[in-house]
């Protein structure tokens, strides 16, 4: 995880498909949303304006998560169990930790997206920063996110 932002505004062109929520502009660079419940096949919360994005580490590949909620940013290094194999499509739960008597599935964000989901995702995501960049002005990017 590299960052938990506010939910801001994102450019929504039509025609995107559900699990996609949009488009972040961060600093001139279009990066991906997607909305995870809709992604795991869950339904999506209701929208309120307290949702948060979760900005994942990845320079090569940029993509925030949209999530309804941060309850709590748990510092690393807690004892680990790992996932029993077989019990996660995709093998995208990878473990978990225990914290408040609760256990919490750890998610791999390399294996949330399909080889063909994170195709579409990178021909969407280069479409949507070639029409960023044809809004670009002189001397910066006035209407990018911090």
């Amino acid at each position: 995880m590299r960052a938990l932002l506010p939910l801001p505004r994102l450019d929504s062109p039509p025609g995107l498909p559900a699990p996609l929520a949009g488009f972040l502009n961060l600093g001139g660079a279009a990066v991906p949303v997607v909305e995870l419940a809709r992604l795991l096949g869950l339904p999506p919360g209701e929208p309120h304006p307290y949702r948060h994005l979760i900005l994942l580490h990845d320079e090569a590949t940029p993509l925030a998560l949209l999530v309804d909620r941060v309850a709590d940013v748990l510092p690393a290094g807690l004892p680990r169990r790992p996932a029993a194999d077989g019990h996660s499509l995709g093998a995208v739960v990878t473990g978990a930790v225990e914290a408040d008597g609760r256990a919490l599935h750890l998610l791999d964000p390399a294996r949330l997206l399909l080889a063909q989901e994170g195709a579409i995702l990178a021909t969407l995501s280069a479409q949507a920063q070639a029409r960023l960049a044809r809004w670009e002005v002189a001397g910066g990017n006035p209407g990018a996110e911090a």
